[in-house]
């Protein structure tokens, strides 16, 4: 379940993650640079932050929608990526900028995220309990074969 720990970090703390300086300052150690296409810009562009893993160095989780994406090359269009995957993200149908949301337009989009986050929890814990299942299954089988 620490899994959803995590979800539930990024979740409090991505509510910041509307802010294109922010998300682009979370790139600080981003393997690419220079002439490539996916340049900490164009990742917070398109809604990236930078959440690396020991294994993984460019891992990147759009704030809105949590999609996570790794392995990228030097070649990747980040938008085009993240369209590719997650074509419903909120933060990619947004019309204006964050800086011109309305109090309510930003609170709608908040309201969506948290229905995402929610959403992404349900699936973890459903697929933790069904895996619960299936060892409590073998073990009750086992048990059974011996007798």
């Amino acid at each position: 379940m620490a899994s959803i720990d995590l979800l539930s970090t990024r979740f409090s703390f991505y509510d910041k993650m509307y802010s294109q300086d922010l998300r682009e300052q979370s790139f600080a150690d981003w393997p690419f640079r220079g002439e490539c296409n996916c340049t900490p810009e164009t990742m917070a562009n398109a809604g990236f932050v930078h959440c690396p893993s020991e294994n993984e160095p460019d891992v990147a989780c759009c704030f809105f929608c949590l999609i996570e994406l790794e392995g990228w090359e030097p070649d990747d269009d980040p938008w085009s990526e993240h369209i590719k995957r997650s074509p419903h993200c909120g933060f990619l149908t947004m019309k204006k900028d964050f800086t011109e949301l309305t109090v309510a337009e930003f609170f709608g989009m908040e309201k969506e995220r948290l229905k995402v986050y929610l959403r992404k929890v349900c699936h973890k814990k459903m697929a933790y309990f069904r895996d619960e299942i299936d060892q409590t299954l073998e073990s009750l089988k086992s048990q059974l074969d011996s007798i």
